[in-house]
């Protein structure tokens, strides 16, 4: 391509005409920040494009890593920013400083396909270190600004799997690990162990920590929470019958997201709570979409951040958690995203402390319904997922100038 001598930023546009790799162009963004770069996100501006200051290194890694990229003269950067401050256009531009440390909470061996956001962060070339249950219970997160929490069981049920998977060999030995590690920790029950992780966790962005579930670690995490005053196990998870009555003993205010909500006492069964709606939908996979809700940039720029996108409707998926009970949400706490058809909630966001969480329903963006044992999605193939996009906005999310966050 042509470069002017005049030239001096680099812009990544984000549309769906412009843009052929929108994950790996976050990705671009980390890599400038991470060298010290600021950068802008133009926020409604071809669906959340990024300005960059140029550089021949910057153009070439662009090319290397297959992004699209125009090269803008000074003036006409100036003229961009211009335009998005004015008050007629729903746009603003936010700077993003440094970039966020990231932590993914996953256990040793869990491949990177296991996880939507580990699979994606691989994709779009963004590093992250990952932590367990010893690393939290010995206050590692404090060393990193976002922390990811994938299909994870917060009850000390595993996930539930009992009636499914009891006789199969890998739950046998997760089970086993599980309590092995609980119990190097301290913990007379894998139960306990995570109820203090969560608490770890909890401390961590109320202190003003950056964090991002998915699937069951959205509900089971806020379960775990409300149930730190009872046994809600039954004897195969840990050993114990469970505490009569335990359901009168919930304490709604521990949790981050939701009320209200009733457990599902029998083990047989694939479900923590009447939180998630899986069970509840009926709707075909190709009438499955859920709409992104539409946001003030300007007033609303927190919201506007998560749900940069190069369309509003995005493919719905499925998870062990695919949908949150709307009745059964806090008033706090925003709707980024719903499937209108189904009344229910996709993608959720809100303050606790001085810090942020959110919460996705689903599993994978492009495996609509993920089972055990299924093979990896190759994002090679799903470049442009408008589903991923969402969990790489919250990737940066951190990186924005602190004014910004304020709410």
């Amino acid at each position: 391509m042509a470069i002017s001598v005049k030239a001096s930023f680099v812009l990544l546009p984000m549309d769906a005409k412009s843009q052929k790799d929108h994950l790996k162009a976050y990705g671009i963004t980390y890599w400038s920040l991470d060298r010290g770069q600021k950068v802008q996100w133009l926020l409604n501006y071809k669906g959340g494009s990024f300005l960059i200051p140029d550089s021949e290194k910057l153009r070439k890694e662009c090319t290397i890593r297959g992004v699209s990229y125009e090269v803008i003269s000074n003036a006409k950067a100036n003229s961009i920013l211009e335009s998005i401050e004015s008050p007629s256009v729903n746009q603003e531009s936010v700077t993003l400083e440094k970039a966020p440390r990231i932590a993914v909470y996953t256990p040793d061996g869990n491949a990177p396909w296991d996880d939507a956001v580990t699979l994606v962060l691989t994709y779009a070339e963004i590093p992250y270190d990952k932590v367990y249950d010893k690393e939290v219970l010995n206050d590692e997160l404090l060393l990193y600004d976002w922390l990811h929490l994938h299909h994870e069981d917060f009850t000390g049920q595993y996930g539930k799997f009992y009636r499914a998977y009891r006789a199969t060999p890998w739950y046998i030995e997760e089970k086993k690990q599980a309590e092995n590690l609980a119990t190097s920790l301290g913990f007379d029950k894998v139960s306990k162990s995570k109820l203090a992780v969560a608490q770890k966790i909890r401390d961590y962005v109320v202190g003003g920590g950056f964090m991002f579930a998915m699937c069951s670690a959205t509900d089971s995490f806020d379960i775990a929470l409300s149930a730190y005053l009872t046994d809600i196990c039954e004897p195969m998870f840990d050993g114990d019958a469970s505490e009569p009555g335990y359901q009168n003993k919930l304490d709604f205010g521990q949790t981050f997201a939701f009320k209200d909500y009733t457990l599902v006492k029998d083990p047989n069964t694939y479900e923590f709570s009447s939180i998630d709606m899986t069970e509840k939908r009926n709707i075909p996979k190709e009438k499955d979409y859920f709409t992104l809700m539409d946001f003030s940039a300007k007033w609303d720029p927190i919201p506007s951040m998560l749900n940069q996108n190069h369309t509003a409707i995005v493919k719905g998926f499925m998870g062990q958690t695919t949908s949150f009970e709307p009745s059964q949400i806090k008033s706090n706490v925003l709707i980024l995203g719903e499937n209108k058809v189904n009344g229910e909630a996709r993608y959720i966001h809100g303050i606790k402390g001085k810090g942020f969480f959110t919460f996705y329903g689903g599993h994978d963006p492009e495996d609509y319904q993920h089972r055990v044992g299924d093979p990896k999605t190759e994002l090679e193939l799903h470049p442009t997922s408008p589903g991923y996009r969402l969990i790489l906005n919250n990737i940066l999310f951190p990186a924005a100038e602190k004014e910004k966050q304020k709410t």
